[in-house]
């Protein structure tokens, strides 16, 4: 496993952006999802956010008209491999392999976009950032503080207050629509939105988010 100190400040694995401007980037993995994917798109479009969909490659061959959703909706999709293995238990050879198939599936909807990339288990070594790295992606994980465990279903209110509570500007806000009962995720995004919002907040896309990347030094 990596460590933070020695990949943040080259940009090569990114956590959240350091930034003054009160902006919040909102991920969603694991979709795209018949059911939950199109009521969060819904609930963005009443709040006028935009946010960033990691993908499962094999997902979105089987859902393609979401993913188009996605996409006019204004929305960025990232790539969550191909079939969501872990990198720990296959190697990174056949994460690699995962990666370039999802990559394939993502081109046909979105040509020319920067390339993010997010590990399944957010597991990241240095084999791995190399294949990323080579293949032309920036690595996403999230703010450590908006891991908000959702994919537990600890409830809307838990998952809402989590947010919350811990909003900062330049967060990356862990979310899931797909993969399971996500329900409470989207009964959660119901108090989140309005309420970030109120605070001045401004919900935008990783890439978007990562234009306001201001350098940070003397990193813990």
């Amino acid at each position: 496993m990596i460590k933070r100190k020695e990949v943040e400040p080259n940009g090569q694995v990114v956590w959240e952006a350091h930034t003054s401007k009160k902006l919040i980037a909102l991920t969603f993995d694991d979709g795209p999802n018949p059911k939950y994917t199109p009521q969060v798109l819904e609930l963005l479009k009443q709040y006028d956010a935009h946010a960033t969909f990691f993908e499962i490659g094999y997902r979105m061959e089987q859902y393609p008209q979401i993913v188009q959703q996605v996409v006019q909706a204004g929305h960025e999709l990232g790539n969550h491999s191909m079939t969501h293995q872990n990198e720990k238990k296959v190697g990174a050879q056949s994460m690699s392999l995962d990666i370039i198939m999802a990559d394939k599936v993502i081109q046909k909807y979105q040509p020319n976009h920067l390339k993010l990339f997010r590990p399944p288990g957010g597991y990241i070594d240095n084999a791995l950032l190399q294949k990323a790295n080579q293949l032309g992606y920036k690595i996403i994980l999230w703010s450590y503080h908006q891991d908000t465990k959702d994919w537990s279903l600890p409830g809307a209110q838990v998952i809402a207050d989590h947010t919350i509570r811990n909003a900062r500007s330049g967060d990356i806000v862990l979310l899931h629509d797909g993969g399971g009962d996500r329900s409470r995720t989207v009964q959660a995004l119901k108090l989140i939105l309005p309420a970030l919002k109120q605070q001045g907040y401004q919900f935008v896309t990783v890439s978007e988010l990562l234009q306001y990347q201001q350098t940070k030094v003397n990193l813990p």
